[in-house]
């Protein structure tokens, strides 16, 4: 049974840093073509933020760029999101997803499998 587990998330003041976290069950992140994270904010539509490939290229959002690395490390078989300089419209519950097969980057109905969510608040 695949599953797929974030944490990491909470409040932070505006300028400051988390690593969400996303454990994977059921399935290694080094046979899975994307991995990636996405994120919702209340009265918006989900986005994608982040992913990475099995060949470990990544794409990310512009409105992240230069502030958040994704990374993978197989031996723990766990997917990162590091998010720096954050700001206030960061904030958002944020999702880990994972697909078998390659495809578009945030094709979000293309990821096969989510995580429940972790939260990221920021206050100014």
């Amino acid at each position: 049974q695949v599953q797929l587990v974030e944490s990491g998330g909470g409040s932070v003041q505006a300028g400051g840093s988390l690593r969400l976290s996303c454990v994977a069950s059921g399935f290694r992140y080094s046979s899975y073509c994307r991995a990636g994270w996405f994120r919702q904010a209340p009265g918006k539509e989900r986005e994608g933020v982040a992913a990475v490939d099995v060949f470990s290229n990544t794409r990310y959002a512009d409105s992240v760029k230069g502030r958040f690395t994704i990374s993978k490390d197989h031996a723990k078989n766990t997917l990162y999101l590091q998010m720096n300089s954050l700001k206030p419209e960061d904030t958002a519950m944020y999702y880990c997803a994972a697909e078998q097969s390659c495809g578009t980057w945030f094709g979000q109905n293309e990821y096969s499998y989510w995580g429940q969510g972790t939260q990221v608040t920021l206050s100014s």
